[in-house]
């Protein structure tokens, strides 16, 4: 369901029955939350275009256009290798019944769990020359220095693309396969009856009737890569995000750093236009109310184990091979778990992630309802806007936070000095406000899209009911809908919190001094090569993860239950 969804005519009769005796403060409370989710990336613009210093001549001429390049590279290049795993993947448990598809079919969602900076600390630990790999091939081969052989060089943009990839891919499997389980199988049967084979079925039929899936997915992976910091950072790729933290943090040039980001925002809004097209026709291949399932052919020998094993290598790239690497060093290191600041970090990031998954879903729950209330078209506009944020990169979010509010920080500070003869210090910056408020309108997006689609599942008679009972609009909220909505709510706070735990780029930039959370424990650990230290909150990152991911297994896979039996040769009824 598209956050969205709430304008279309289908909708409308549920939204009248809602605006029965509605007032305007729901509608007033919707619009004051989009302008505060939209302020920061509104703040940037602003600061780009008006600029203390005007530095575009400078970065046009010297370091912009390599950090364009660089970031063009490594979006297209995970955009491509992210829809090669994941399409193909998703064809291949979808239209095929070889030894372990089973188990494969959820398992390729698990590197969704694994943030993409600890697979990169993973692959360079296990491929540098000191790793495992290197070292067993100088003993194979006798190798007695690096000038015996030659190696990929692993710290580059090449390595980026394949640790982002192996991250993201998950993201193209999943619209992909839900694109063909939608397919009528009549068509493939069809197919196959003309002699069309296995590739010219994939060519000619299911990429044509998967593409918007597809695009749609691999847009998703393109922006996920440009708002990546932690893999580029560490394999010294030079990109639009790694920019802002130079000219930021190094040169002290809080223009230029907006400026970089204004450039961030207009390639975000490119693909999100890009993968906004694609989804606009993601639904046209299916043809039938209930379409038949598709019959799946059975591969053994040679070709069920090439099929196993392309379906296996991105799992385990993206999940076994961090997991393994980092879990190796949490038993070898077993006094990580007890080094100082271990257990602060992570009381931070619950604390901070459970704080604004209650506040973002909050204040969700309230600007959908508002918009549904609201006969009004500003609120509606305003619905879709508010889930740019989501696509803005967190580095991008912290220059439009930051910024105004420690201007903001410090007039308040003045004002309390000259009222009252004390320094408060920095009240709003100088505390976990800032990285709630980024986390807000970073994620905000998912729980709008879980609020709205929870409210369009409730019959629209309820509400109706509800009214003709005498109850007021919150009276409604709270005793119709929010009992039938518990479960939408909770996965929207978990999903909310574990992403929130994982961000690394928003937290950087604001986090108070010597202030640390997981993600920059982890982040910071690994700079310094010390994967002992990194690798409990490591651990305990993934854990969080895979909350996230086993609720989307169950959301996601648990619901074609009738395809997974049409298998050939296996009766559907």
């Amino acid at each position: 369901m598209s956050v969205n969804e709430a304008t279309t005519p289908r909708h409308r009769t549920h939204d009248h029955a809602l605006r029965q005796g509605s007032g305007t403060g729901w509608s007033l409370a919707a619009v004051l939350i989009a302008a505060l989710v939209m302020l920061p990336v509104g703040a940037v613009a602003w600061m780009a275009l008006n600029p203390t210093d005007n530095i575009w001549p400078h970065l046009l001429s010297t370091v912009l256009p390599r950090y364009l390049a660089n970031t063009a590279i490594l979006a297209f290049g995970t955009g491509l290798l992210s829809a090669a795993m994941g399409a193909g993947a998703a064809w291949l448990v979808s239209m095929y019944d070889f030894p372990g598809r089973r188990g494969l079919e959820w398992l390729l969602l698990l590197p969704l769990a694994v943030p993409a900076y600890i697979g990169a600390y993973a692959l360079a630990d296990f491929l540098d020359y000191s790793g495992p790999v290197q070292t067993a091939l100088r003993g194979w081969f006798g190798w007695e220095s690096a000038r015996d052989y030659w190696f990929p060089r692993i710290r580059s943009i090449e390595a980026a693309i394949l640790v982002l990839s192996a991250a993201l891919y998950p993201y193209v499997y999943l619209l992909t396969r839900a694109a063909l389980h939608e397919q009528s199988g009549s068509a493939y049967e069809v197919a196959r009856a003309l002699g069309t084979g296995p590739w010219g079925l994939f060519r000619r039929l299911g990429l044509p009737l998967a593409r918007p899936a597809i695009v749609a997915g691999s847009a998703i992976a393109m922006m996920e890569s440009v708002a990546d910091y932690g893999v580029v950072s560490y394999f010294n790729v030079q990109t639009l995000n790694t920019g802002i933290f130079t000219t930021w943090l190094e040169r002290r040039n809080a223009g230029g750093a907006a400026q970089i980001a204004c450039v961030i925002l207009l390639v975000v809004v490119l693909l999100a236009l890009w993968e906004r097209f694609g989804r606009r026709n993601a639904r046209y291949h299916q043809n039938a109310r209930q379409p038949r399932p598709i019959m799946r052919q059975r591969l053994g020998g040679l070709a069920g184990a090439a099929a196993m094993l392309a379906c296996f290598l991105p799992f385990a790239l993206g999940f076994l091979l961090p997991v393994g690497v980092i879990l190796n060093y949490a038993l070898a290191y077993p006094q990580g778990w007890v080094t100082p600041g271990l257990g602060l970090a992570a009381w931070h990031t619950v604390s901070l992630g459970a704080v604004a998954a209650v506040l973002t879903v909050l204040l969700a729950l309230i600007m959908v309802y508002g918009v549904r209330l609201s006969g009004r078209s500003l609120p509606r506009l305003l619905l879709p806007i508010t889930t740019i944020g989501y696509a803005a990169p967190g580095a991008v979010l912290a220059v439009g936070i930051l910024i105004p509010l420690a201007a903001l920080d410090h007039r308040v500070a003045d004002f309390w000095l000259n009222l009252t003869g004390t320094d408060p210090g920095l009240i709003l910056t100088g505390t976990g406000f800032a990285m709630i408020f980024a986390y807000l309108v970073r994620f905000f997006a998912i729980g709008q899209g879980a609020i709205d689609g929870a409210f369009t599942r409730v019959p629209p008679s309820l509400p109706m009911a509800a009214r003709s009972l005498g109850r007021s609009n919150l009276g409604t909220l709270r005793d119709l809908y929010l009992p039938l909505m518990r479960g939408s709510v909770g996965s929207a706070l978990l999903l909310v919190f574990v992403d929130c735990s994982k961000e690394l780029p928003a937290t950087l930039l604001l986090r108070p001094f010597n202030y640390e959370t997981l993600a920059t424990r982890v982040f910071e650990k690994a700079s310094l090569e010390d994967l002992g230290n990194a690798a409990p909150a490591a651990l305990l990152v993934m854990a969080m993860g895979l909350l996230a991911v086993v609720l989307l297994a169950r959301t996601n896979l648990g619901l074609r239950k009738p395809a997974d039996r049409a298998i050939a040769g296996t009766p559907t009824g």
